[in-house]
């Protein structure tokens, strides 16, 4: 297969999977691209996601690493055979790379959560309330950035209101919901918006209130992807130019704690969109 100029996430992490059984059966690049009838070359760009592999290649690797996984062997083939090309190409060479990457993988998220202390979550946003947050980059973005951050933004939302929606649950800090990061009617709309996506089965919102002793955690807002098995979700970080994916075990096994007691010390969906209802009123 042809040498991919830039790799996507997706497609960098079918590597990083395919390394890790390598290691864990023990054997070294070039002793796998021996048994594959590859040269040490081609399996390094098999492995960080430069070069494509294909299903019997895919299933060939399992094989000769003794992975007997068969849930995780068939997802590693999908990701290696997977061809969409979504929404978001329309953006490639407009935006930021890692805004692509993280459209690519909420496509194929199977949940979502979301934890955030300063801002909305961004498929909560309003479009006003996305725009005031890109504005206040520095150094400032060109007005036609913005609105094409402000314009992904807002697409991005088609994973909890399209025909085939996400299961998503996100847990806010009142800090969030009470800065005014536009206007006061913007503000009031952006509530607004937050009670009536809540209405959704598939969409849950719980509020952490300032009211509350002993919470340490604010510093651990987080997006939490869920992949077709627990092996294969993504947390995704805040980073200087889009966003930043961490995908080893351990460190999902912790962050999936995390939301969990972040979770647990909120109030509960019912008493979240009282609480929301009450703070619209206030402005």
């Amino acid at each position: 297969m042809p040498r991919r100029k830039q790799p996507t996430a997706r497609q960098v992490r079918l590597g990083v999977e395919l390394r890790k059984l390598r290691e864990a059966a023990g054997l070294k690049a070039r002793e796998a691209a021996t048994l594959l009838g590859a040269d040490s070359v081609q399996m390094s760009q098999i492995e960080f996601g430069i070069a494509g592999v294909s299903e019997a290649r895919v299933r060939s690797l399992a094989a000769h690493y003794s992975c007997e996984d068969r849930e995780l062997i068939d997802a590693l083939v999908a990701m290696a055979t997977d061809r969409t090309r979504g929404w978001w190409e329309e953006y490639r060479g407009l935006l930021p790379t890692p805004f692509l990457d993280l459209s690519e993988l909420e496509h194929h998220a199977t949940s979502r959560w979301d934890v955030d202390f300063l801002h909305v979550p961004g498929l909560l946003q309003t479009e006003d309330y996305a725009r005031a947050v890109f504005s206040h980059r520095v150094p400032a973005l060109p007005q036609r950035d913005l609105e094409l951050r402000a314009e992904h933004r807002l697409n991005r939302h088609r994973i909890i209101e399209g025909a085939q929606p996400t299961p998503y649950e996100a847990v806010v800090h009142e800090g969030a919901l009470r800065i005014r990061v536009g206007d006061r009617p913007a503000s009031r709309a952006q509530l607004t918006r937050i009670l009536e996506l809540s209405e959704a089965d598939h969409v849950t919102v719980r509020v952490i209130p300032f009211d509350l002793d002993g919470f340490i955690d604010a510093g651990s807002a987080m997006m939490y992807v869920g992949g077709t098995m627990p092996k294969l979700d993504t947390v995704v970080r805040d980073a200087p130019h889009g966003s930043a994916f961490v995908d080893s075990e351990a460190q999902l096994g912790s962050f999936r704690t995390l939301f969990r007691r972040v979770e647990g010390v909120s109030l509960d969906p019912e008493r979240s969109r009282d609480f929301i209802h009450r703070l619209t009123k206030e402005l």
